[in-house]
């Protein structure tokens, strides 16, 4: 699912994450030194590396806050990683203010202890978002030979017949996305005719637009279902339940999703 906070195609979040990383693993690790040497400078350091740590995380959260909004298929194993992982990351940093607010009024060894579990929760939601990113491909632009760029397109009409693209619109195995109401279906084209179905694979609820299409059959990104375009029947586990499909007509140049 390409992500929607990016430049020309680069998400945003993963470019601002290196950021907090680091600061927020050098505070404890200064904070470590401080309390082995007692040198007053590894204190200081440490201060201004959390202070960096605490407003690099927020400013990456914004990128990650769009993305989890707008780009994580709903009802799927990656919205509920996603939501932990955002879970996680919000602890993470309410740790690391709670730890500056008690700098000077507690002892080095609790502070210590406080960058120490924010140290933890920020491994385990860095786990979590790399899985995001290499298995659930959150934030990647899917392109794949001859098919053309990645299409979406929104639509209040939520019944009857609607327009949803022009005949040529499509090259030959390509897919558009289509949001219509709170229902997110695919329209794909094959070498002889426009079909449309379901995004949400049944397994796991990957969004089969960002996976692959060819000879009307198409497969999820995340575990590799595959489902024939025309009639939603599975060709190809794990999944074991139809995705739904939708009838589509071409009228003078015009392709039309009827509800």
């Amino acid at each position: 699912m390409k992500s929607k906070a990016s430049i020309k195609g680069h998400p945003l979040h993963p470019i601002l994450i290196p950021f907090p990383i680091a600061f927020l693993i050098g505070t404890f690790v200064f904070d470590l030194l401080h309390v082995i040497n007692r040198n007053e400078s590894y204190w200081q350091t440490a201060g201004y590396l959390e202070i960096a740590g605490i407003v690099t995380a927020l400013a990456a959260a914004v990128p990650g806050a769009v993305d989890y909004f707008t780009i994580v298929p709903p009802q799927s194993s990656g919205k509920k990683r996603a939501t932990q992982h955002a879970l996680v990351n919000v602890g993470m940093v309410l740790v690391f203010i709670i730890a500056l607010f008690l700098r000077d009024k507690a002892s080095n060894i609790v502070i210590l202890g406080l960058k120490g579990l924010g140290v933890i929760m920020l491994f385990v939601s860095g786990w979590l978002g790399g899985t995001l990113v290499y298995r659930n491909q959150i934030g990647v632009d899917p392109r794949y030979a001859n098919a053309g760029k990645w299409i979406e397109a929104h639509f209040n009409q939520t019944s009857g017949s609607i327009e949803v693209a022009t005949s040529n619109e499509l090259e030959t195995d390509q897919m558009k996305l289509l949001h219509v109401g709170n229902k997110r279906i695919v329209l794909a084209k094959t070498e002889s005719e426009y079909l449309a179905f379901d995004d949400r694979c049944t397994h796991k609820g990957g969004s089969l637009a960002g996976g692959m299409m060819i000879c009307g059959t198409v497969q999820c990104p995340w575990h590799g279902s595959q489902f024939d375009c025309k009639t939603g029947l599975v060709k190809a586990g794990p999944a074991t339940e139809k995705i739904a499909t939708y009838p589509v007509t071409e009228t003078n140049g015009k392709v039309y999703l009827s509800l």
